[in-house]
This record gives structure tokens, C-alpha cells and sequence, in this order.
């Protein structure tokens, strides 16, 4: 509505309804991811686990957009910070973001917004397994980096934060896309 001879009209209550919906969405992609963390798989020589946490982030970024998908994965990491069992296993605190997987979720928003951003309403086949692999880049990226800044040995980081996670992530990116592409028009259809 707007302003009417100097009286100030409330929003309509539709824009709260929109609001409302969206901070639930947020709050189930936050969730999402959270229930992915506790689906762990320890890799030999490595300090880093394998878990469903990726596809987890891909598909919330896919569905929720770039301004959704990342305060999803923004609320994710507020969670784990005040002490909810919500990162890998169950954990939780600061010092898992200080520590070797802490570059990961730490992308973790960034890999969101990218795969929202480029994986738009409209986007097809192509264009959304593009934007799923270019956020498992920014999660690896993130990932290796701090390791590297850890360890002090990038060609190590590089064995022990990402070889060992290459053929699993790269099914995660396809399923993520599927997952994208299949679910997209239902919450599409539900707005």
C-alpha cells in the first residue's frame, strides 16, 4: 500500500506471510546441512571426515538462492558457534572453525551464494551442475587453504583435503543438481 495525506499504512500482511516463509526456509536449509554433518565417514590419513555436508550446502544454495542459501549456511555456523550439536558428528564450537575442517565451513555460505546465484529459477541442466561443481570448488578451496595455512605444506593439504573426497563429491555435485532440478518446481509451486 503506502503513504495516504500523511498516514502511514502497515505493510500488507502478505509481505509478512513472504517474510515468514523465507526465515523458515532459511531455518530448514540450516537444518538440512546440520543433519548432514552427523552422516560421517572417517578418511584414513586425513583429519578431515567425509560427510553429506556438501551436497547438503549445493542443494540449500540451488533452492533457496544466493541471498537464501547463504543466511541458511550463515545460521548453520551461528548454530555450531553457540554450542549446538550441529557440525560433523555432532560437534560444535569455535574451535572447529579454527581447525582442519574449519575452511570448509567457513565456504560453506560463500559455496551457497554461488550456487544460488548461478542456479537461478530459470536455470537448466547445464547451467545447474555448473554452479554445483563451482560450489564444491569454493568449498574445496576453502578447505585446502586452511589445511595448507595449518600444515604449512599445500601439496600435502591438497593429498589428505581434497584427493581423497574427489570421486564422492563429484556424485555429490550430480545428485545436488538432480536434487535442484527436481525440487525447484514443487517449492516453486508451493510460493
Amino acid at each position: 500500500m503506502g503513504a495516504s495525506r500523511g498516514v502511514i499504512v502497515p505493510a500488507a500482511p502478505t509481505s509478512r506471510v513472504r517474510l515468514g516463509r523465507r526465515l523458515v526456509e532459511v531455518g530448514i536449509g540450516a537444518l538440512l546441512v546440520a543433519g548432514a554433518a552427523q552422516v560421517t565417514v572417517p578418511v584414513p590419513f586425513s583429519p578431515v571426515p567425509m560427510t553429506l555436508q556438501p551436497l547438503a550446502v549445493l542443494v540449500v544454495g540451488g533452492l533457496l538462492g544466493a541471498t537464501g542459501g547463504l543466511a541458511a549456511l550463515v545460521t548453520y555456523l551461528g548454530l555450531g558457534l553457540l554450542g549446538l550439536p550441529v557440525f560433523a558428528g555432532g560437534s560444535s564450537g569455535v574451535l572447529h572453525l579454527l581447525g582442519p575442517t574449519g575452511g570448509y565451513l567457513l565456504a560453506f555460505p560463500v559455496a551457497a551464494a554461488v550456487v544460488g546465484a548461478l542456479a537461478g529459477s530459470g536455470a537448466g541442466v547445464l547451467r545447474t551442475l555448473l554452479a554445483c561443481a563451482l560450489g564444491m570448488v569454493v568449498i574445496h578451496a576453502g578447505g585446502v587453504a586452511q589445511l595448507a595455512l595449518l600444515g604449512g605444506d599445500p601439496a600435502l593439504a591438497i593429498r589428505v583435503g581434497f584427493v581423497p573426497f574427489l570421486t564422492g563429491d563429484l556424485l555429490k555435485v550430480g545428485l545436488a543438481a538432480a536434487v535442484v532440478l527436481g525440487v525447484r518446481p514443487v517449492l516453486r509451486g508451493a510460493r
